[in-house]
């Protein structure tokens, strides 16, 4: 049995979290050392996960009120709700996938989102290139469609989704 846990990134995680961006940067925007310090700055989660002890996973999440980043799925989020947390991206080492770290590191999003009066969770998922397994995972975690939007000089179309964190707590209980 896996034993998995969840805290704040540290400076000795760095290495590990530019390592599988950069194997996952197809589905990913890509990150350097400086955008990673710029997000430990402005996100309000900056999570590692680990298996057994071993680094497995990361994931960024930042809320309303980070002014100075700039992503374009970012900044749709921050036009229609007053209120959200968005996960811009979670990333799984390919060696620790299909274990339920992702569900799980999901879940601690929607307890934290409870427990700090966040109505709604946001993310959004490639349709061009098609990203099938994230968008079976959004959709089992209760997350919807609420728009589309073509990024990157309109080289992908993303889903734009969202997940009430009342419903979804509800409906997990």
């Amino acid at each position: 049995m896996n034993t998995f846990e969840i805290r704040p990134a540290t400076e000795a995680d760095l290495d590990f979290i530019l390592r599988v961006n950069e194997e996952n940067v197809e589905v990913l925007s890509p990150m350097d050392r400086n955008k990673l310090i710029e997000f430990m700055k402005i996100s309000t989660l900056l999570w590692m996960a680990f298996v057994n002890g071993e680094r497995a996973a990361f994931l960024i999440a930042l809320d309303e009120k980070a002014t100075t980043y700039d992503s374009e799925n970012y900044r749709w989020f921050k036009q229609k709700y007053e209120h959200f947390l968005y996960i811009d991206r979670v990333v799984l080492d390919k060696s620790f996938r299909r274990i339920g770290l992702g569900k799980t590191l999901y879940e601690n999003v929607f307890s934290f989102a409870k427990g700090n009066n966040i109505p709604v969770v946001t993310a959004e998922i490639d349709t061009i290139p098609y990203n099938e397994s994230s968008l079976n995972f959004h959709k089992a975690m209760g997350f919807k469609e609420v728009g589309t939007q073509f990024v990157r000089n309109g080289s992908i179309k993303v889903s734009l989704q969202s997940a009430e964190v009342r419903t979804l707590l509800t409906d997990n209980l």
